[in-house]
């Protein structure tokens, strides 16, 4: 896609999903690729555009109750990736597009600039009325390294200068591994935050890169490199003016330090508004047997914990979050977001920055039982069920009673 085709200044329409069959949804719909969530037919009967179907199954627009279709954006993860990309890209001659494989396994094609080796990708953030970080630039820098650094970095040397993600030696390319593979030094710059408090999915002191999206900038890094004949690359990401972005987040209570996080689970961010909000809400009042969850890791999980329920991410709109009389409901995330939005005052007087820290240094602490009762308070009727990033249960209101019943039985 050249320069002329970016009005919507936005990822390309066609999306492609790899390697994915397209499932269809419950009562004739069809299946959301990124969140999973399973469409009824009477949904895309209410829409009024006419590609409401390919829209959907391109993964870039979420389709509501009422056939309004909202467009997605897309993580820092993918963002970075397209930087990344384009910086390798760049090294032969200008790029203006580049095609990004998403963690939900879905294509996108997204604008960028770059020329001798830097490149700059400005983050999309659709129809998310609250994104601080739509619009910020991430850049990168490539250059073609000896390919015998690559090696000796990921055989345990120092991977690299300070601010060094760290050196990867990838697999070779024919069938078996076999064959001479390619080898990446991943530097996180400026403007990227670290990590300042256990509990995190990345160790302290690391760059705040979260691993699903350090597997897409990689993948996204090592297609450059087949595109350009290169066999190992430094690629030093930035985030411009991040630190100042990342003071508007909650990268400071969190414990991430000095920049934005690049993250990404699936490598699009949900479009949320009020009209988004409100949809989800309905959607949880509509199901007899309804899961309410607050993240994507809450959204995978629950789907096993509780195959016959209908599970809904509501993510931090814990305040909109009403059931009707007679639903069997469920509330299933990580403890952070529940256990504060029912004891704000949680980690007062605790000596931990985060909820994450507690519970993994202190997983009994008696502070955890006294937010999840107030949870309950708040929720008079609803299971609450707490689990771990693995998915084992960490707590649960009411507790299970011997002998104990099956999640979603």
């Amino acid at each position: 896609m050249g320069e002329e085709e970016r009005e919507e200044e936005g990822p390309k329409e066609a999306g492609q999903k790899e390697k994915m069959p397209e499932e269809r949804g419950r009562e004739g719909g069809v299946r959301d690729p990124v969140a999973g969530l399973s469409i009824p037919r009477d949904w895309i009967e209410r829409a009024t555009d006419p590609r409401v179907l390919e829209k959907v199954r391109s993964g870039l627009w979420a389709l509501l109750s009422d056939g309004t279709l909202l467009r997605r954006g897309l993580t820092t993860g993918t963002t970075a990736a397209a930087a990344a990309k384009g910086a390798v890209i760049s090294l032969g001659g200008p790029v203006f597009t580049v095609s990004i494989l998403t963690p939900a396994g879905i294509r996108v094609s997204v604008p960028v600039e770059g020329r001798r080796g830097t490149c700059t990708a400005v983050k999309i953030g659709g129809d998310h009325a609250s994104d601080v970080t739509a619009g910020a630039a991430l850049m990168a820098r490539a250059e073609a390294i000896g390919a015998e650094a690559g090696y000796e970095a990921a055989a345990g040397e120092d991977p690299g200068p300070l601010g060094s993600d760290d050196t990867r030696h990838a697999e070779g390319t024919g069938p078996g591994g076999e064959g001479p593979g390619k080898r990446i030094e991943l530097v996180a710059g400026a403007g990227i935050g670290r990590i300042g408090a256990a509990g995190l999915t990345v160790p302290l002191g690391k760059p705040a890169i979260s691993p699903s999206a350090r597997g897409e900038i990689e993948t996204a890094i090592e297609e450059g490199m087949e595109e350009a004949g290169l066999e190992a690359v430094r690629v030093e990401l930035e985030v411009i003016n991040g630190e100042a972005i990342a003071r508007e987040t909650l990268n400071p209570k969190v414990g991430v330090l000095g920049g934005i996080s690049i993250l990404g689970s699936t490598g699009f961010v949900e479009p949320w508004n009020e009209h988004l909000a409100e949809s989800r809400e309905a959607e949880v009042l509509e199901a007899d047997r309804v899961v309410v969850t607050t993240g994507r890791v809450g959204l995978r999980y629950s789907r096993f914990l509780f195959p016959k329920f209908r599970v809904v991410l509501l993510g931090n709109q814990l305040d909109r979050l009403r059931f009707r009389e007679g639903q069997d409901s469920v509330l299933c995330g990580l403890p952070a977001l529940i256990l504060k939005w029912g004891m704000p005052e949680l980690l007062e007087g605790t000596g931990y920055r985060t909820v994450a820290e507690m519970v993994e240094e202190e997983p009994g602490h008696p502070r955890i039982d006294e937010a999840l009762q107030m949870v309950g308070e708040r929720l008079p009727g609803t299971r609450i069920v707490l689990i771990n990033r693995d998915g084992s249960i960490l707590r649960e209101l009411p507790p299970p009673h011997p002998p104990s019943v099956p999640p979603g039985s």
